[in-house]
């Protein structure tokens, strides 16, 4: 049975615990151990899964739980720029897999340490950019893979709603635009939104407060020759909350958010649908994790593709700052 320890209790903590909740053999996996800086939260977690596992310890230092627990798996859900430590003390206490939350870090020196870490200690590292496991989105992609637009010419992705921030919600788009792009961000331009121009660095509060973050416009070349678009904002631009749109050679195909998917060749328009799962989003990534522990395989959502998006965001804040020029990104890892 492997043992599970989850860092940060706040809501989305919860999920990932219920992820391993919700796995149909409670033998596979349990969470034991709980840690946050807020007292208060620990009670409530406790509570929260009372039923299921009655006994789970808490923290309120990670290092303490690394080191009394001998954790297999650490599930990380803390603010943004507060990921670093936190996983890469855990590779290096010797958890076999670590589920972070969204963006993995805030620097491209954070991503890098935390990706190398996990490398160098053998850890599955695979990051909460949720679309990956969810089944509109995991079918829209199976179609572009198996070239029902041709290949792949360029992407168009947006972000709207007050809560259009670049660090926050804009790493999911950014992912989205990178995981059909099919390559990798060779170099990025950004324009962020009128009142942050001088945003050199991130200075959120964890995504909390939408006035913290910019929205941010984008410009992506991709290592294969995809353009992509990111148009995020600003954060007063009303319509869908997200959209993606991948134009191929012989057609093109339009996903609005965890919604409907619409594919168009030859001028006429398909409706996508993708059979209900059983289990989706953060919670079938918290069950994808267990399975790769048991069986071995690939995380949807890796450490190096979450590390990209990271130096595609902070590319983003450079060309800023840059007078919009063009920022180049590592291609070698």
């Amino acid at each position: 049975m492997y043992r599970v320890g989850v860092i940060g209790c706040r809501g989305i903590g919860i999920r990932h615990a219920a992820g391993i909740a919700e796995l149909a053999d409670p033998e596979r996996a349990q969470v034991v151990a709980a840690c946050d800086l807020a007292p208060d939260l620990l009670v409530e977690f406790q509570k929260h899964f009372a039923g299921k596992w009655p006994q789970i310890a808490t923290y309120t230092s990670h290092r303490e739980m690394l080191e009394k627990e001998n954790l297999d798996i650490l599930t990380v859900a803390t603010s943004d720029h507060a990921h670093t430590a936190l996983v890469v003390d855990a590779a290096a206490a010797g958890v076999k897999g670590i589920f972070c939350e969204k963006p993995l870090a805030t620097t491209v020196e954070d991503a890098a340490a935390m990706v190398a870490a996990c490398e160098a200690h053998g850890v599955v590292l695979s990051v909460d950019h949720t679309r990956h496991w969810m089944p509109i989105w995991h079918r829209a992609h199976e179609l572009v893979e198996a070239g029902e637009i041709g290949d792949v010419q360029s992407i168009v992705g947006a972000l709207r709603g007050e809560r259009a921030m670049l660090y926050r919600n804009g790493t999911h788009c950014l992912d989205a635009i990178c995981w059909f792009s099919g390559g990798r961000p060779i170099w990025v331009m950004g324009d962020l939104e009128p009142g942050f121009e001088d945003y050199s660095e991130y200075a959120g509060d964890g995504g909390h407060d939408p006035t913290t973050e910019p929205a941010a416009n984008a410009y992506i070349k991709f290592d294969n020759g995809v353009t992509a678009f990111y148009g995020g904002g600003s954060k007063t631009t009303p319509g869908p909350k997200f959209s993606i749109e991948v134009i191929g050679t012989t057609g093109c195909l339009v996903i609005a958010d965890n919604e409907s998917a619409t594919l168009i060749r030859d001028e006429v328009a398909e409706t996508i649908t993708a059979p209900a799962w059983p289990i989706e989003g953060i919670e079938a990534g918290m069950h994808e994790l267990v399975q790769i522990l048991e069986t071995g395989g690939t995380p949807a959502s890796t450490g190096r593709d979450g590390q990209a998006v990271v130096e595609v965001i902070s590319g983003i804040l450079a060309s800023q700052q840059q007078g919009h020029a063009p920022i180049h990104i590592p291609t070698e890892r």
